[in-house]
């Protein structure tokens, strides 16, 4: 596997771990939420974090791979600093 590989998944998988929290924490913030609803939120984040690293890893040209990553910092930046 190439370098830019393992660097592309490693670096998408610390954003989508950041994501997924995000997604957790926002599902037990909202009003009548149950315990069910932030797993339900795990389970699905973990699943598309899963899916899209693996095709970062093995699949996607480096031009989308990193526009992926890229994505993913961004959204990381807006969710995590706005207010």
């Amino acid at each position: 596997m190439e370098t830019w590989r393992i660097v592309a998944t490693g670096s998408f998988l610390l954003g989508g771990l950041v994501m997924i929290l995000v997604g957790m924490a926002q599902a037990r913030d909202r009003k009548g939420a149950m315990p069910s609803d932030v797993w339900r939120a795990l389970l699905i984040g973990a699943v598309m974090v899963a899916v899209v690293a693996v095709l970062i890893a093995y699949v996607l040209p480096s031009v989308i791979a990193w526009g992926i990553v890229a994505a993913t910092a961004i959204a990381v930046v807006f969710v995590t600093m706005m207010d």
